[in-house]
């Protein structure tokens, strides 16, 4: 999938192309419990834990749980990107955790001494590796004996009624990230490596009433960052259309879940 594997360094320099996508979900989920605290209130953490956050990006999710998860957790925050890394650490740092710390890394080669870590976090981030069971093998390899790897992921289904809007630029009408790194990869490579998991998915759907927001987060990525201007076109009539259907706004499924797998101990 060239769309999510390709461009990371210029996709996720910063956070601001990915932005466009974090606000159309922050903003039009329609969950009983928001998904960053309902992933928090499944990790199975303690007080003092020492946490790895891998593809951490701007941690969004740390800012906005940090009341939901236990106190005096050792954060590292990790991720290819300096700049992500910098924003990371520069919003968390404030934040009551027990320590901060940041790390330009590899997810393929981390640069950490084995049984370091009691939990490693990788979430929305495997499906922009080449080989997301090589990265999945490192982040056994920096746990702990009993120590848990949290992986969140989008099922294939995820979104489809938006993705479906982007045969206008020529891409298939599927979630990149579920196709490249889906349910189904996630829970055999997680189960191969550790030999247990479990799943859960978070209970939610989506009710957009801005056709901008969608034309915005779908030109945030390859293709539509580079698209004509023909292909724009179209992927603004096939919006319009979409939201004509749907009387003004429209509905949209989600697939997004969480699985867990412990080191044996």
């Amino acid at each position: 999938m060239s769309s999510i594997t390709s461009g990371n360094a210029e996709q996720y320099a910063d956070s601001r192309k990915l932005a466009a996508r974090g606000r159309l979900n922050s903003e039009y989920t329609i969950a009983a419990t928001g998904w960053f605290p309902w992933v928090a209130r499944q990790l199975p953490l303690r007080p003092g834990d020492r946490v790895l956050d891998i593809g951490c990006g701007p941690a969004w999710f740390w800012a906005s749980v940090v009341q939901e998860v236990p106190e005096n957790l050792d954060l590292t925050l990790a991720d290819q990107s300096s700049g992500m890394v910098a924003e990371a650490v520069e919003r968390c740092r404030p934040l009551p955790f027990g320590s901060v710390t940041g790390h330009q890394a590899d997810a393929a080669a981390l640069p950490f001494e084995g049984g370091s870590f009691d939990a490693v976090i990788a979430m929305h981030m495997l499906y922009h590796l080449a080989d997301p069971a090589v990265a999945i093998a490192e982040m056994s390899r920096v746990l702990k004996p009993g120590g848990v790897l949290a992986v969140t992921t989008n099922g294939v289904g995820n979104m489809r009624e938006i993705y479906a809007l982007t045969t206008a630029l020529g891409s298939p009408p599927v979630d990149p990230g579920g196709a490249a790194f889906g349910y189904e990869k996630a829970e055999a490579m997680m189960r191969g490596e550790f030999g247990n998991i479990t799943f859960s998915e978070h209970p939610a759907r989506m009710l957009i009433t801005e056709p901008d927001d969608v034309f915005l987060a779908l030109t945030s990525y390859p293709p539509g960052d580079r698209a004509s201007e023909a292909q724009l076109a179209a992927l603004r009539e096939a919006i319009a259309k979409a939201f004509e259907g749907g009387n003004g706004m429209l509905e949209v499924s989600k697939e997004t879940a969480l699985f867990l797998s412990r080191k044996r101990a």
